[in-house]
């Protein structure tokens, strides 16, 4: 299983996802341009030492992404998904997309995933913080394939 953020617009949210990745031995994709620039010092302000035990793969773009990448499902958490996570089956090479927070991603990149997944959220608030959700997709994910 992998992660992959598209684009991260706040420092601190990419940080809290390579704290995941080094946590529970998750490669995590970093598809640029980042809305910050995204350097060493960056990574060790917002990741601390976990930037050091995380494995990163850093892309150009999207397209470099898909000419690289690894075998398996691209499944995107978006808010426009009708599946919800915990109805979503897993499988071990699955990559969870990530959006930017501010747009998501444009419809070629939504249009590329495989499978589209939400969070089922009761009230009216619109999301969480991208970090989170990275998060508990990941985490149900491992659930199912462990």
């Amino acid at each position: 299983m992998r992660l992959c953020a598209y684009q991260p617009d706040i420092a601190p949210n990419l940080g809290a996802m390579i704290r995941l990745s080094a946590c529970f031995a998750v490669p995590l994709d970093i598809i640029e341009p980042c809305g910050f620039p995204l350097s060493l010092k960056t990574l060790r302000r917002t990741a601390m030492d976990y930037a050091d035990i995380a494995n990163l793969t850093r892309h150009d773009s999207w397209e470099s992404f898909l000419a690289n990448r690894q075998t398996g499902r691209l499944v995107l958490m978006t808010t426009k998904a009708t599946e919800t996570l915990w109805d979503f089956k897993f499988h071990p090479t699955d990559t969870i997309v990530m959006g930017r927070e501010s747009a998501g991603v444009p419809e070629a990149v939504h249009n590329q995933c495989d499978a589209h997944i939400k969070l089922a959220m009761s009230g009216t608030a619109r999301s969480l913080n991208v970090a989170m959700c990275a998060g508990m997709a990941v985490s149900e994910g491992l659930r199912q394939v462990r």
